[in-house]
């Protein structure tokens, strides 16, 4: 029983991670909403994740406590009638949307952190 519901609740999360992103596209959500699902969306749907999966315990916190959280604020700021239409739709599409701009930016990230971490190793082993 308690694996099934916690299925649904991922199914959930995808479905309105989706859904969100339909609204970041539409005329009708007002722009500083757009700009907030559009965040959470591209970070849900992003391949990469700004804290990798691998760290223990840490790694997975972003996907079961920062995803479900942005998507729940937005979700508020949204009509509850839009948002039925858009999480309508989400369930309706066949393909997800993945986003590839998200993921360059975390790797970006993820690269300067490593350079910078490489210069302060390399600091304070020429002294």
């Amino acid at each position: 029983m308690g694996w099934d519901r916690l299925k649904d609740w991922a199914r959930t999360v995808k479905r309105d991670a989706h859904a969100l992103w339909l609204a970041a596209r539409d005329s009708r959500v007002p722009w500083y909403v757009k700009i907030v699902a559009l965040a959470v969306a591209a970070y849900a749907l992003s391949p990469v994740d700004l804290i990798p999966d691998f760290i223990p315990i840490v790694g997975y916190l972003d996907d079961l406590i920062i995803v479900p959280l942005g998507i729940m604020i937005v979700v508020r700021m949204i009509p509850p009638e839009l948002m039925q239409e858009f999480r309508s739709e989400a369930m309706a599409a066949r393909n997800r949307p993945v986003s590839r701009v998200a993921a360059g930016m975390f790797l970006l990230i993820w690269i300067m952190c490593a350079l910078w971490f490489g210069s302060l190793a390399m600091h304070a082993l020429l002294g």
